[in-house]
């Protein structure tokens, strides 16, 4: 019986997977055309079973060399003496499982390679009548990449001298990684690894220069999960709507592989097969608490950049509107760990699990660093026989927000107000019921959250005070996502941070367009 598998590479006869046959179809172009290039993408993006399905789809017309560098040693890339020997070893292992013949393995074989002058000539005599296709997968996974970077300028003057008729080399040569070739030596900077030499730039600034774009779209469509789930059906006739789940899926995960097969994995095997909306959100709970590398990679890249930091910091708690720039490098950074994605010319978070994994980790850093002041509302006051007290809850944090306010000056509040909110919230319903957050790409000064407790569902809207016309505003924004969710009452918490006697407080309830709202202004 399949399984949905989120630890390693997917195979069709073991694992429920994406129909990706119109992504390989896409690369099978770039291959024909004789193209370089780069797949580059974040952890657990489904790079390595891309590779594998390409190969196959392939090998009819090519011979494939499909290699990784994933545990090899770092000794390997010492020197060109132990890299080019050990780089042929490794083509000589993945051509026997290809459709090569024996005669054409043993002539990679029979020949003594001691140098990149040596490889050079080797791949020469190698591809002068054969159409062999390299794909390296990994290309980052080691700490010293200079001599791996010289293999690369190698090919590079290849590619060139075969352009002028002057050279046999491989077909086309596919890079898979996390890091851009152009970005191994950022990699190598971050980890203190380098240090850029004024005889090295030339060779690290650009030694794949030759490389086409790759614009092919890795991340599961709404369409495409529905063929992983449609073949899951077939097994299990559970009588889910596909279509339905397969749009809630996506609508979380924005199609991000790892997490599109994680929740499917946990309604499968922890769920007792509850493939609703219900157990989706159940699913993604126990996704949110678990620790995998995926998360670990996650915290530990925002650990490690602190302009990464700052700018995601900047766009989940302060609402800043940042336009999104590939020549950025925060913002190039953030795109090439999976973190950000380009929403309307705005850089995003690129999924609602991240936005919460996130979330989740500023709080937690928020409350080590000491920043609140103890939650004076036990839970036991705002809940009770099983029900939330969203009222209460709203009511102590205005008195709670004021007792800071007058602590910290306005700067401060600005930038942690709806920190402070989400941290006094989730003291009082963790482990008890669950929130999600809706943040609005074209007005980053508002985020709708939304707390599920028990059979009530609670619709939030946090908002900065900017004067009466955008307080009606607010009411008309909450409504309408009230009217979406089928909510009759709704809350809405605006945050006046006016320093003079303007400023103003509100706790009441209102009536707008015969829906109750209670409206806090702290």
């Amino acid at each position: 019986m399949k399984n949905f598998n989120v630890t390693g590479t997917c195979v069709p006869d073991e694992d429920y997977m994406v129909d990706i046959s119109g992504k390989i179809e896409k690369i099978v172009r770039l291959v024909n055309d004789r193209s370089y290039f780069t797949i580059n993408r974040a952890r657990q993006y489904g790079k390595t079973t891309t590779l594998l399905c390409l190969e196959k789809a392939l090998r009819d017309d090519y011979t494939v060399a499909s290699i990784s560098f994933q545990g090899i040693g770092d000794e390997t890339f010492a020197s060109s003496e132990k890299f080019c020997p050990l780089l042929v070893k490794l083509i000589v292992k993945a051509l026997k499982f290809s459709s090569a013949s024996k005669e054409y393995i043993d002539r990679w074989i029979h020949h003594s390679v001691t140098d990149f002058q040596s490889l050079s000539e080797h791949i020469t005599a190698m591809c002068e009548n054969e159409k062999v296709v390299l794909m390296v997968d990994e290309v980052d996974a080691t700490s010293n990449n200079r001599v791996f970077l010289q293999f690369i300028g190698m090919l590079r003057d290849k590619f060139l001298a075969r352009k002028s008729k002057k050279d046999h080399t491989f077909h086309s040569v596919i890079l898979a990684g996390v890091y851009d070739i152009k970005n191994i030596k950022l990699k190598l900077i971050n980890e203190g690894l380098y240090e850029v030499g004024a005889s090295e730039g030339k060779l690290l600034n650009s030694p794949w220069n030759i490389a086409v774009s790759f614009n092919v779209d890795m991340s599961f469509s709404p369409a495409e999960i529905s063929t992983m789930l449609n073949e899951y059906e077939a097994d299990h006739v559970t009588g889910m709507n596909v279509a339905e789940i397969s749009r809630v899926i996506y609508s979380l995960t924005n199609g991000y592989p790892f997490l599109v097969s994680a929740i499917c994995q946990h309604i499968d095997k922890v769920l007792n097969k509850d493939w609703t909306v219900n157990g989706i959100d159940k699913a993604v709970r126990i996704l949110l608490v678990e620790t995998n590398t995926l998360f670990d990679d996650l915290v530990k890249n925002l650990e490690t950049n602190e302009s990464l930091y700052n700018l995601i910091y900047d766009i989940l708690i302060v609402g800043d509107k940042r336009v999104f720039n590939i020549y950025n490098p925060t913002i190039s950074l953030g795109l090439m760990y999976g973190i950000l994605r380009n929403a309307d010319s705005h850089a995003a978070i690129s999924n609602k699990i991240f936005e919460l994994i996130i979330y989740e980790y500023l709080i937690s850093k928020d409350e080590l660093k000491g920043r609140r002041t103890s939650n004076t509302l036990c839970r036991g006051d705002v809940i009770k026989n099983g029900s939330f007290d969203m009222e209460l809850c709203l009511r102590k944090f205005s008195d709670h927000y004021a007792e800071i306010y007058s602590k910290n000056d306005l700067e401060f509040l600005e930038r942690h107000g709806r920190l402070l909110f989400l941290s006094y919230l989730r003291s009082l319903i963790n482990g008890h019921g669950f929130y999600h957050i809706e943040s609005q790409f074209t007005d980053l000064r508002r985020m709708d959250i939304v707390v599920d407790f028990g059979q009530d569902q609670f619709i939030v809207e946090l908002k900065i005070w900017r004067g009466e016309q955008y307080e009606h505003k607010a009411y008309e924004q909450l409504l309408g996502y009230m009217d979406s969710k089928k909510a009759s009452s709704g809350y809405l918490l605006m945050f006046d941070f006016r320093n003079d006697m303007n400023r103003q407080t509100k706790v009441e309830w209102i009536e707008v367009c015969g829906k109750r709202i209670f409206e806090v202004i702290a």
